[in-house]
């Protein structure tokens, strides 16, 4: 089997070697409930409580303000769910059409409850209209759920901004931000969020931990109802060795975070721009200034999405036609719909997204086998032959 060039970051990531080794004595020698009253258990209720004042320090929030969870989606489930249980008079939230399927799902199932959705679009580049969003939010508006980067484009939403304009009309907002941390700052004591989502495995920490912040003030009701973990806010015995891997894995980040926007941004840059200049019909969906460091999503006229990642995944090469929870469908992504790519480019979409570990010899091989596949997956397309049938323009 060919070495694995890894560049699917955003749907999971390695876990760092360093996360990997903080974790490992919590899953063996110190496997005690931290909830349990005698020493043995309590010595893992002390590094509980360490774990939780370095997510906080990464953050910038005080420890009393984060729920740890088993992900981003349980996160995203309970923020917007807590808002409405808390305001049951409050029947209608606001949200956007570019939103991970942990937030678009749940707002369908609402809907199918009665409760009212607004469904902000976002423009060609994949950003949102903030006018529209002002003029969305109602006197019987719960929430608003808006992610803080889009997980296919790496696109970024202006949330100091969306957060301010929720405070001003007094309405809760909560960000999806599983995307963003680790890869920019974000600093809780200057953004006025009210909830932020994140998960474990998008930075480098293992499967099955996430984090829910809830701002000191902000009315929240439990979604998991039974002991008395995280305050009687999260039922459920703590994941423990996830939850310190996952405070690990955040100082990393933050060591890491200059690093991310530079060499990382610079190994995306020369991929984009290498395969922009070799491959003919291809193009950048989403706004290039305004998004992650690590992401892109390039469109390739006339092929289908997951024929390239197949004929990639013959090198070893690893990326995604779209979200991973949404990869297996065979419907173009909803978040390229939504920007009003067209359908021959939206098909044959593909996200790279890299992490600290991407090498400069990982983007060469991908420069060096991708022009080809696409050059052999073109000369069979039927999209070509009904492009080439179509009668000329005349105007």
């Amino acid at each position: 089997m060919n070495p694995v060039v890894y560049l699917d970051n955003n749907a999971t990531t390695r876990v760092a070697p360093e996360v990997a080794e903080a974790m490992l004595p919590y899953l063996t020698e110190f496997y005690g409930n931290p909830s349990s009253m005698h020493s043995f258990g309590g010595q893992v209720g002390m590094q509980l409580k360490k774990a939780r004042a370095d997510v906080a320090a990464a953050l910038g929030c005080d420890p009393a303000e984060l729920i740890f969870t088993s992900c981003g989606s349980e996160s995203d489930n309970t923020a917007i769910l807590s808002a409405l249980a808390a305001q049951p008079e409050k029947k209608h939230l606001v949200t956007t059409r570019v939103e991970h399927p942990a937030v678009l799902s749940l707002a369908k199932h609402l809907e199918e409850k009665g409760y009212e959705v607004t469904y902000l679009g976002v423009d060609d580049k994949g950003n949102l209209d903030l006018d529209e969003l002002a003029g969305a939010v109602r006197k019987d508006t719960a929430i608003v759920s808006v992610m803080y980067a889009n997980n296919e484009t790496g696109v970024i939403f202006p949330i100091p901004e969306i957060a301010a304009l929720c405070k001003a009309k007094g309405v809760l907002f909560h960000t999806d931000a599983v995307q963003a941390v680790g890869k920019i700052d974000i600093d809780l004591s200057k953004l006025p969020v009210d909830m932020l989502s994140l998960s474990g495995h998008k930075l480098h920490a293992p499967k099955g931990v996430g984090v829910l912040y809830v701002r000191k003030g902000t009315p929240f009701r439990p979604f998991l109802i039974g002991g008395h973990q995280e305050r009687g806010r999260r039922a459920g015995t703590e994941n423990t060795a996830g939850i310190i891997a996952l405070a690990a894995a955040m100082t990393l980040a933050k060591e890491h975070m200059a690093e991310e926007n530079t060499r990382v941004k610079a190994l995306r840059d020369r991929l984009e721009a290498g395969i922009l200049a070799a491959v003919p019909h291809s193009q950048i969906n989403g706004d290039t200034a305004h998004r992650l460091p690590n992401t892109t999503s390039i469109a390739f006229k006339f092929v289908e999405g997951e024929a390239i990642l197949l004929m990639l995944d013959q090198y070893g090469i690893c990326a995604s036609s779209g979200s991973a929870c949404t990869s297996g469908s065979l419907e173009p992504s909803h978040v390229l719909r939504a920007m009003g790519v067209p359908f021959t480019y939206a098909h044959g979409s593909i996200r790279f997204s890299l992490s600290r570990y991407t090498t400069d010899a990982d983007i060469d091989l991908v420069l060096d086998k991708l022009p080809g596949i696409i050059e052999t997956l073109r000369r069979m397309s039927p999209f070509r032959e009904e492009e080439a049938a179509k009668p000329a323009c005349t105007c």
